[in-house]
């Protein structure tokens, strides 16, 4: 399975904040349920106000048990998690 350019050139952002010691950890609100979620953000500066870029959240719990391995035999895809349905 091929890795989208748009998650690439997230993570090489990612990378360069993390390599300048831009990055922050926020609480925010999950906009969906409104539960608090750990937010990892670069931090940038647009004149004298900083801005703050999401790229995900931490994982409550075991991450290991929230992605399942990208599936061999299928190129496009991952394999099912335990109990989630087929996505095909």
């Amino acid at each position: 399975m091929s890795i989208p350019d748009f998650a690439r050139a997230n993570f090489q952002t990612l990378l360069r904040a993390a390599g300048d010691g831009n990055l922050a950890l926020m609480e925010c609100l999950d906009a969906e349920t409104a539960q608090p979620r750990y937010v990892i953000c670069a931090v940038g500066r647009d004149g004298t106000d900083y801005t703050f870029t999401p790229f995900g959240h931490l994982a409550e719990g075991n991450p290991f048990d929230a992605y399942g391995p990208p599936d061999p035999a299928d190129p496009d895809g991952f394999l099912p998690a335990a109990g989630a349905p087929n996505r095909k």
